[in-house]
C-alpha cells in the first residue's frame, strides 16, 4: 500500500510483514470478489442457491415469521430473515429506521483494462500503482487505485461536493470533467483517466451508516455485513460481511445441533447481534475518521498519520 500527494511520489509504503504468512492472525491475504465469490458457490450445493430470486418485500406473520415476496412471483414462509442485502438494504426497515447518510464525498470509478495497463507506454502508471494500492490525496481530492488479480487496474477519483454532482452520460464528456478536476495531478493521473474504459465509468457517491447502529432484536430477522453497519469504502466492508455471515451461521448451526427450541434460538441469535455490532463500532469509527483525513486540508500527511493509526488498530484485534 502505497500514499502520494497529488503529485504522485509515495510519502509512505506499507509492505507485507515477511512473517505474516506463518500467522494466520496477522496475515491479510487478497483476492478479487469474483474469485472468492466462485470459490463460495462451488462449496456449496448448486440447487442451494435461489437464482432470479430479487427480493422485494417480507410481511411479519406473527411468531417470528414473514412471508417473503420476490420479483418473479415467488412467496415463502421463513423462520429467519437475513439482510444481507447491501447498503440500500430492504430488510433493514424491518428491525430499523436508519437510512445510509451522506458523507459529502462524490466521484466516479474508472480502471483500465488489463492489456491497456500492460503496454510498455503505460509503465508509468503501473509503476506508480505498484503490485497492490496507491492512494493519492490532497486538495480535499483523493485518487485511489488498486491492482486486481486480473490485471486490470481500477481506480476511484473523490471529491468533496453535494450529492447532486454529476458526470455527463457521453464518457469522453465525462472524463474531461475528471481531467478538469485533477487537472494540477500527476501526468498518470490524467493519464489514467484519459485512457480509463469508457464502458465502465460510474458515479461512487459515499454513504455510511452512524457508527453506533444498531436495533432492539426483532424475532425472525438480523442483518449482515453493509445492512447492518455500513462505512465508507476502505476494503474492510467485505471482510467485515463475510465474518458476520460466518459467525451467524456457526450460531445457527450450534441452535440445531443442540435441538434449540425458536425462543432459545433467537436469545442466541440476539447475543450474536450484540457482539457483532460491538466488534465493528470502533473500527467503523477509526474507518470514518481516516477518510476524513483523505480530504481534509492537512492531506497527504494526515493520511499518513491515520494510516499508521489504523494498521497498528488492526494488529492489536
Amino acid at each position: 500500500m502505497r500514499i502520494a500527494g497529488k503529485d504522485g511520489v509515495p510519502l509512505f509504503v506499507h509492505k507485507k510483514d515477511a512473517s505474516a504468512g506463518t500467522n494466520l492472525k496477522e496475515s491479510r491475504p487478497e483476492i478479487d470478489r469474483k474469485d472468492i465469490r466462485n470459490i463460495l458457490l462451488n462449496a456449496v450445493p448448486e440447487e442451494s442457491v435461489k437464482w432470479g430470486h430479487a427480493f422485494v418485500s417480507a410481511r411479519p406473520l406473527g411468531d417470528g415469521q414473514y412471508e417473503v415476496t420476490f420479483a418473479n412471483g415467488v412467496v415463502i414462509t421463513a423462520d429467519l430473515v437475513v439482510g444481507a442485502d447491501g447498503a440500500n438494504s430492504r430488510v433493514r426497515s424491518l428491525v430499523s429506521s436508519a437510512t445510509p447518510i451522506y458523507f459529502g464525498i462524490h466521484g466516479a470509478e474508472v480502471s483500465l483494462p488489463a492489456e491497456i495497463v500492460a503496454l510498455p507506454e503505460n509503465k508509468d502508471i503501473s509503476d506508480a500503482v505498484g503490485q497492490g494500492t496507491l492512494f493519492a490525496c490532497q486538495d480535499s481530492k483523493t485518487f485511489c487505485a488498486q491492482r486486481n488479480g486480473s490485471g486490470r487496474i481500477r481506480a476511484y477519483a473523490w471529491h468533496s461536493d453535494t450529492i447532486d454532482w454529476t458526470l455527463p452520460k457521453d464518457p469522453k464528456e465525462a472524463k474531461k470533467v475528471l481531467l478538469d478536476i485533477y487537472h494540477d495531478w500527476a501526468p498518470w493521473v490524467r493519464k489514467f483517466i484519459e485512457l480509463a474504459d469508457e464502458n465502465a465509468i460510474y458515479l461512487r457517491p459515499l454513504y455510511h451508516l452512524p457508527p453506533d447502529h444498531s436495533w432492539p432484536h426483532t424475532p425472525g430477522v438480523t442483518l449482515i455485513g453493509d445492512a447492518a453497519h455500513l462505512t465508507v469504502i476502505s476494503g474492510e466492508g467485505a471482510n467485515f460481511a463475510m465474518l458476520d455471515g460466518l459467525e451467524l451461521g456457526l450460531v445457527l448451526v450450534d441452535a440445531i445441533s443442540k435441538g434449540l427450541d425458536k425462543a432459545e434460538r433467537e436469545a442466541a441469535i440476539a447475543e450474536w447481534e450484540a457482539k457483532m455490532l460491538a466488534r465493528v463500532r470502533p473500527r467503523a469509527e477509526l474507518i470514518i475518521g481516516s477518510f476524513k483525513e483523505w480530504v481534509g486540508p492537512d492531506a497527504p500527511q494526515s493520511m499518513v498519520n491515520a494510516l499508521k493509526r489504523f494498521i497498528a488498530q488492526g494488529k492489536g484485534q
